[in-house]
């Protein structure tokens, strides 16, 4: 399993044509305190940048943007009904949806770990 970040603070863990999409742990921590996610529905197909969902918290709202193009295959419920969990393990368990990756390819715009680390200071 390979993971890829993008430059909105989400991360990306690819097996195949399947993946796990998430924000990082740096995103979570500039937000503080998760108080309600907006997942899109399952089934639902987008394009890479497209919004796809909302994190609010105490201090603000973001925005999920999609760091590849694809199909949701799977939203994960159990943070929406615990968001708080968002904080606690934004890059593992909290991760937000399953997709199924329509283009490949739009992975080799997305940075590894080192560099994303480096972009963040």
């Amino acid at each position: 399993m390979t993971t890829y970040y993008s430059e909105d603070h989400e991360w990306i863990s690819v097996e195949g044509e399947n993946a796990t999409v998430g924000i990082t742990a740096h995103a979570a921590e500039k937000l503080g305190d998760i108080v309600f996610i907006d997942f899109r529905e399952v089934g639902l197909s987008f394009n890479k940048t497209d919004e796809i969902g909302v994190v609010e918290s105490v201090k603000a709202a973001a925005e999920i943007y999609a760091p590849v193009s694809g199909e949701i295959t799977e939203a994960n419920t159990v943070i929406a009904d615990d968001p708080a969990r968002l904080n606690e393990n934004p890059e593992g368990e909290a991760w937000l949806y399953r997709i199924r990756l329509s283009d490949p390819s739009e992975l080799e715009q997305l940075m590894d770990a080192e560099t994303y680390q480096n972009m963040i200071g």
